[in-house]
């Protein structure tokens, strides 16, 4: 199911590929969100157009709405939104942390208030993995239990135990035709939990690992710590993914610890408040400092935004709230986050990744507004961060 084509002799990182139901998946690799089976302000040939090899879908949301009957008499999730590609779905499990206000952990699973009209809905091993099997996603996802990163040292080896004993249940569930089905490890920043897990996950031989329990409020520093003390307890032969993450500079420095698959609400998620990404950092397009800069959003970006528009143009757009002007500038972030992973893999093959890390990393400068917009993302309360 994945090969590793080469792998760097001065980090961890390594250049792949991941075989699917609906085709190879080269890695490493970045997986736009499409929460509600759409990638926010996106469409597929757009998406198609600037490399996407593979999107992710939300169990909680999509079974809610439109709901499994409805993607049912569709054919799945693929034939619903006329999808050829890859699809990874979530099996929830974030929705434990994020709508930590109108839920009750179970032993069995979990027990929601829909955030839209507060129904009852309930969710453990079973009847998430039911529902993956009915979305018919290439890689379906456990359900575990993400605790908050203000959780107690005894609330996250409760976590893990059941997250452990959940997976081991969501492996007995039937699956769709070619459907692999992913552990997620959990732990937060306790090594000792983090490796139990990591452990007890890999003797169930799942078709790969992900990091879990990053992205939910620790600093920088610690959510590295976490994916380093995960990784070296996770099988060679297996794809990795860590979840939620992250800024650009961040997926560089995680793909040198090992890590190869990605997503993050990020590249839509800041563009709708007129912010844009640059290999030198990020700005707010809506400043009158570009009120009359006609060169586009970044030198040399080949993206459809950057070919056709100016800073100016894009700026008057978002002033005056016209809709192009925040698909404009989604355009030019998710391009900017696909096309930094295909230059990953291009130094990986190479094997001149350290230089383009040193570089890359070295000049990137994250802005005030995407801190702030980063730690949105991970305090989200009503809202999945899978929500792009």
């Amino acid at each position: 199911m994945f090969d590793i084509i080469r792998a760097d002799p001065n980090c961890q990182g390594r250049r792949g590929r991941l075989r699917t139901a609906h085709g190879d998946v080269e890695t490493p690799v970045f997986m736009p969100v499409g929460t509600q089976a759409s990638v926010k302000a996106l469409d597929n040939r757009e998406l198609e157009e600037m490399g996407t090899q593979i999107l992710l879908g939300n169990t909680y949301h999509l079974s809610i709405r439109p709901g499994l009957e409805i993607l049912g008499q569709a054919g799945g999730l693929h034939r619903f939104m006329n999808w050829n590609r890859p699809i990874l779905t979530d099996s929830g499990g974030f929705q434990v942390f994020s709508l930590g206000k109108i839920r009750k952990i179970r032993e069995h699973g979990v027990e929601f208030r829909s955030h839209l009209d507060g129904s009852p809905i309930f969710l453990g091993p079973k009847e998430s993995m039911g529902i993956q099997r009915a979305l018919g996603s290439d890689i379906a996802m456990v359900f575990d239990e993400c605790p908050p990163h203000t959780a107690s040292g005894e609330e996250v080896a409760r976590a893990v135990k059941r997250t452990i004993r959940w997976a081991s249940e969501c492996l007995e569930q039937p699956r769709a035709d070619g459907q692999k089905v992913f552990g997620i490890v959990q732990g937060a920043s306790d090594p000792r939990l983090r490796e139990r897990c990591a452990r007890e996950l890999v003797a169930m031989g799942f078709d790969g690992y992900a990091v879990g329990g990053v992205s939910v409020g620790e600093p920088e520093p610690e959510m590295l710590k976490a994916v380093e003390m995960t990784v070296p307890h996770l099988p060679e032969g297996k794809a990795r993914y860590a979840m939620g993450l992250g800024t650009p500079a961040q997926l560089v420095e995680l793909v040198a610890r090992g890590i190869d698959m990605f997503d993050c609400v990020l590249p839509t998620r800041v563009a709708r408040n007129g912010t844009a990404f640059t290999r030198k950092g990020t700005f707010a397009i809506k400043g009158g400092a570009v009120k009359a800069d006609f060169g586009p959003i970044e030198e040399g970006c080949p993206c459809f935004a950057c070919r056709n528009h100016s800073r100016a143009y894009i700026r008057h757009l978002l002033n005056v709230n016209e809709i192009l002007g925040l698909r404009l500038v989604s355009i030019h972030n998710s391009h900017f986050y696909l096309q930094l992973m295909e230059e990953i893999r291009t130094h990986l093959a190479a094997g001149t990744f350290a230089e383009y890390r040193r570089e890359f990393v070295g000049n990137y400068v994250p802005t005030l507004r995407v801190r702030a917009a980063w730690t949105v993302n991970q305090s989200a309360s009503v809202d999945s961060a899978k929500s792009p």
